[in-house]
């Protein structure tokens, strides 16, 4: 009798898993494996390339606004599937041209998309398990962990097609329809597997933010670590590229990042519980600024496989543990606070390939924004530090 909750609450969580995989894995992160391809095979430039990723990012920001205004309330399931089929046909679309206006518009669209997505689907995952007991973690677990899922298999999708292709330069155009094809897929088992919402969606009118110190501090770090985690995440591949890493690395350090993301939130949930989420978001930062500075810093192949391990473990802990840290410090508004430090992430995330770009194009590497983001990533851990100092 009890063996079908349990069931049910897996089969929940799985569908949410398969839909962060196709909105984010592929729709948000297949850009990092193909980006080498795209710059040797078009050419585009490091400048180009930042450009097209803040695209992405400015269209997940506008998305993650988008989403959080209730325009949605009733119909998220429909919303979602829908988002998610526009995922594939404009992931589809990036194999249509070489123009790089044209790249930052689809991109722009389909970060847009991905950020309906996964809001719209966590929307209704989420709900099942709060209400789920002992056997919710299994569904945060599943529904997170598709992230990194996704990232794993687009970096095996993305070594496969270049291998057949002779090279990544001869591959891009393929990697983008076969990924297409795989989130067309996807889309269909979610369209089977995806409940409908849990329960009537309660809405009320919260009173405004109180900014007080801990939630200025919080806020400003997690809009830091925007910046900071994303030029490592859009460029990983293609700093392996630049030392001449070889293809297998190349796979291997995304592939990594991939699966070390799929099962982050489970491995860090006995330190959470143990210290606490505010001092687990501070050392999950210093452990992630470590992964980036060693990705330039150490020889090419140690540096892009440790540098995408400390990625992939970090960025989903630090985006939950974050998020949930602003709810608890604003009680009353918690959805203004999450609305609050998306919008900041977002920001943060959009400057960072725009300086990354910039600053590659005129050292010749990326090393400096690398750096840069190193500094960036230690503001981080010494505010977060400070917030978990005054909450205890």
């Amino acid at each position: 009798m009890d063996m079908t909750p349990r069931l049910n609450l897996r089969l929940v969580g799985l569908s949410g898993a398969i839909a962060m995989a196709a909105a984010m894995g592929f729709g948000r992160f297949f850009y990092t494996p193909v980006l080498p391809g795209m710059i040797a095979g078009i050419p585009i430039s490091s400048a180009d390339a930042g450009y097209i990723a803040a695209g992405n990012f400015a269209g997940y920001l506008a998305g993650a606004i988008l989403a959080g205004q209730g325009w949605a309330a009733g119909r998220e399931r429909t919303i979602a599937l829908s988002a998610l089929a526009a995922t594939a046909i404009l992931m589809a679309a990036m194999a249509f041209t070489t123009w790089v206006p044209a790249f930052v518009a689809i991109r722009f669209l389909a970060g847009l998309a991905s950020a309906l997505a996964m809001i719209l689907t966590s929307s209704i995952v989420l709900p099942y398990a709060r209400q789920g007991g002992k056997q919710g973690h299994v569904v945060n677990f599943l529904h997170f962990g598709g992230v990194g899922m996704g990232i794993a298999l687009s970096s095996a999708l993305a070594l496969i097609v270049n291998t057949s292709a002779g090279d990544a330069a001869h591959g891009w155009r393929i990697n983008w329809l076969a990924g297409a094809a795989i989130t067309l897929a996807a889309v269909l088992l979610v369209q089977w597997m995806l409940p409908r919402p849990h329960g009537p969606t309660e809405r009320r009118v919260e009173p405004p933010l109180t900014w007080k110190l801990p939630l200025v501090l919080l806020t400003t770090s997690y809009g830091l670590f925007g910046f900071g985690y994303v030029i490592t995440a859009t460029f990983l591949v293609t700093i392996a590229r630049q030392g001449d890493a070889g293809p297998i690395v190349e796979f291997l350090a995304w592939f990594v990042t991939g699966c070390a993301a799929a099962v982050s939130l489970l491995a860090w949930h006995p330190l959470a519980i143990r210290i606490g989420l505010a001092r687990s978001y501070t050392v999950a930062m210093g452990v992630l600024a470590i992964g980036v500075v060693c990705s330039v810093l150490l020889p090419p192949t140690t540096g892009a496989l440790f540098g995408g391990l400390l990625l992939g473990a970090t960025f989903m802990v630090i985006t939950a543990y974050g998020l949930q840290l602003g709810g608890k410090l604003a009680p009353e508004s918690p959805r203004r606070a999450l609305a609050s430090m998306t919008a900041a992430f977002g920001v943060g995330q959009i400057i960072g390939p725009l300086v990354a770009g910039w600053a590659a194009e005129k050292s010749g590497s990326f090393a400096l924004p690398t750096l840069i983001a190193t500094g960036v990533l230690v503001v981080c851990v010494v505010l977060a530090a400070i917030v978990a100092r005054r909450i205890g």
